[in-house]
C-alpha cells in the first residue's frame, strides 16, 4: 500500500473522529464533573470507541462479502456519507452523522455516565468513523500495512484522548468561534477526499 493511501486513511481518519471539535460537546457534557471524573470518562470513551472501530476493521471485508457489497460500491456509499459528514462541518452543526442529536444530547445530560453514550458511540466511533475504517479495510494488502492501518487507528484515538483531556486548556485557547473554523477547514479537505472515494468507486465499478 502506498503512502498517499495510507496518508489519506489517517485524514479522513482524523477529521471524521474530529478530536478538537469534540473538546467543546465533550466539556458541555461533563460540565460540573470534577477532573478526575472527566479524565475517568475519557479513557473509558476512547476504550470503547477503539473496541467498536476495531471489530469493524478486523471483520470488515468479512462483512462486505457476507452482504455481497462489492468494494467500489461501498466506496461510492462511503464517500456520499463522508460528504455529508463534510458539509456538517462546513456549516458547524451536529446531525446524527457526527454527533448526537439534540434530543440525545439532552437524554445524556441526564446520565451520570456519558462515556459509552454518546461519547464512544455516536460522538467519536459514530456511522463516518464506522465507514471510514470498512473503507481502511477494504484496501486489502499485506499484514505490514494492516498493522499501519491499526496503528494509524491507534494514534487517532491517542490524539482524541489527549484532546479529551485537554478540553478546558483547548477552550480556554480557540474557544468555541476557534474550533467551528478549524472544523470548516478541515470540512473542506473532508469534502474533496470523500468526492474522490466517488471517483475511485465508479472507475472501479465501470472500469474507467
Amino acid at each position: 500500500m502506498s503512502i498517499d493511501v495510507l496518508l489519506n486513511s489517517f485524514v479522513v481518519l482524523f477529521v471524521v473522529v474530529d478530536p478538537i471539535g469534540n473538546a467543546p460537546i465533550f466539556a458541555a457534557l461533563t460540565r460540573g464533573a470534577s477532573e478526575a471524573e472527566r479524565r475517568a470518562l475519557a479513557v473509558k470513551g476512547i476504550t470503547l470507541s477503539a473496541a467498536i472501530l476495531l471489530v469493524f476493521f478486523l471483520v470488515g471485508n468479512g462483512l462486505l462479502s457476507a452482504l455481497g457489497i462489492g468494494v467500489p460500491a461501498f466506496r461510492i456509499a462511503g464517500g456520499v456519507l463522508l460528504f455529508l459528514v463534510a458539509i456538517d462541518m462546513v456549516f458547524a452543526r451536529q446531525s446524527g452523522l457526527r454527533g448526537a442529536t439534540a434530543s440525545e444530547r439532552e437524554e445524556a445530560q441526564e446520565r451520570e455516565d456519558i462515556s459509552v453514550f454518546p461519547l464512544a458511540f455516536p460522538l467519536i466511533a459514530g456511522p463516518g468513523a464506522i465507514t471510514t475504517v470498512l473503507l481502511m479495510a477494504s484496501h486489502g494488502g499485506s499484514w505490514a500495512a494492516y498493522l499501519v492501518r491499526f496503528g494509524i487507528i491507534v494514534v487517532v484515538l491517542g490524539v482524541t484522548l489527549a484532546s479529551l483531556l485537554l478540553t478546558a486548556r483547548i477552550m480556554q485557547v480557540l474557544g468555541e468561534t476557534g474550533t467551528n473554523v478549524i472544523d470548516r477547514l478541515l470540512g473542506l479537505m473532508l469534502a474533496a477526499i470523500a468526492v474522490q472515494f466517488v471517483v475511485d468507486g465508479i472507475s472501479g465499478a465501470f472500469g474507467v
